[in-house]
């Protein structure tokens, strides 16, 4: 007998604020939208407030808060999600008013990624991260033993129970740690074991295309499908192009807004990019937003000692991007929607030169040039390393020629 999977209807919620104007809030809330699809949860409506910074007891202000209360209750929703993280009290407070479950981006991309973990490795930084998020939302579980405020006569079950539950905590995430440092030496004795070949790491914002890339280059069948963080193991596989052998891996997706336990919980996971010798950072040229979501990818990248690596832009999604042409008597300013494709390529992405290159995986168009581009590129560094290989080198050119 199959268990019917419960479609979760859900709302929500996001502040336009003097820090994020109200372009930002619409892609931070679509944004918002695929990470609740790829949950599994219906988005039934989005709402919106202008505030100068969220309310510290509802995030929303009261007359909004009682906009979302009737149509939650006249639409039969039973999911909340909030653009940003939201505090014990704010969470206490809009379930206690609205009646359903609420969570924040950060609790749901904790429930994507517990969903998406498949090996022990990620299944324990999952779990350490969540753990983390618990901890200061303990009070939260225990509403219903109401004796917590202190004084003398008031030290009731409530609180103790509290206190157990945070040393319990505090003692799995000691665990956790312990186990993550095992599993890390473990990773570490199985990169040595790799030898010296040249280690290629790809990168980017989430849902670019890493996986699909992977698949041609290295022939394999890692997943890659339109959702948020479908890849969370980093897959490494051998590759040889033109008789040239090297590594790839195929690394977790960065996203705005990506909590910072995650983050932490993640650096073991980017080990690959940190040893990596080459870099090579995958970007969704259609989407509207995509130079902000590179300044998302290199803000992580220096933050793992990395940005200064080797580095190959690769402009994925060419047969996606799509623009319009502004009419004669349009005397606007053009907007990046108003730029053609290879004018694009005549801005600051005309610097980069050679280390640049436009491609559609899906389509398979410029996955020639793109071969030709690694091969030039792990053959500088694998000569550098084995100078003896030259000439090996100069016989298999003179032979593809």
């Amino acid at each position: 007998m199959e268990i019917e999977e419960y479609i979760e209807r859900a709302i929500l919620v996001g502040l336009i604020t003097p820090l994020q104007d109200e372009r930002k809030a619409v892609e931070y809330i679509d944004e918002l939208e695929f990470l609740a699809d790829t949950a599994g949860a219906v988005t039934v409506k989005k709402f919106f407030q202008k505030l100068d910074y969220a309310n510290s007891k509802t995030f929303v202000g009261s007359g909004k808060l009682e906009e979302i209360k009737s149509f939650v209750k006249e639409n039969d929703i039973n999911l909340a999600i909030f653009d940003d993280e939201l505090s014990p009290a704010q969470l206490r407070n809009l379930e206690a008013e609205l009646q359903i479950k609420i969570l924040d981006r950060t609790n749901l991309i904790l429930d994507i990624f517990a969903k998406r973990a498949q090996t022990a490795h990620a299944k324990t930084q999952v779990e350490l991260a969540q753990c983390k998020y618990m901890l200061p939302r303990l009070t939260r579980l225990w509403t219903h033993l109401d004796r917590q405020r202190g004084g003398i006569g008031m030290r009731g079950p409530g609180e103790t129970q509290i206190e157990t539950d945070r040393k319990i905590l505090l003692r799995k995430i000691s665990l956790l740690k312990e186990e993550l440092v095992h599993i890390d030496k473990t990773k570490s004795v199985q990169r040595k074991n790799r030898g010296k070949l040249v280690r290629v790491a790809l990168v980017g914002y989430t849902n670019v295309g890493k996986s699909t890339l992977m698949n041609l280059l290295s022939k394999t069948d890692v997943l890659a499908e339109n959702k948020l963080f479908a890849t969370l193991d980093t897959t490494v596989r051998k590759v040889i192009v033109s008789n040239l052998p090297f590594l790839l891996s195929d690394t977790v997706g960065f996203i705005r807004k990506l909590p910072t336990d995650l983050v932490e919980s993640f650096k073991s996971t980017l080990d690959e990019v940190r040893e990596a010798d080459i870099l090579v950072h995958i970007v969704d040229i259609s989407h509207p937003c995509f130079e902000e979501q590179i300044e998302v990818v290199e803000k992580t990248l220096s933050e793992l000692d990395s940005k200064s690596k080797p580095l190959i832009m690769v402009f994925n999604k060419i047969d996606a991007y799509s623009y319009k042409e502004k009419d004669a008597d349009d005397l606007t300013e053009r907007s990046r929607e108003n730029i053609s494709l290879n004018e694009l390529k005549e801005t600051w992405m005309s610097k980069l030169k050679e280390n640049c290159i436009f491609i559609s995986a899906k389509n398979k168009i410029n996955i020639e040039e793109l071969k030709q581009l690694l091969y030039d590129r792990v053959k500088e560094i694998h000569t550098q390393r084995f100078p003896y290989n030259d000439f090996l080198f100069e016989y298999y050119d003179e032979e593809t020629k």
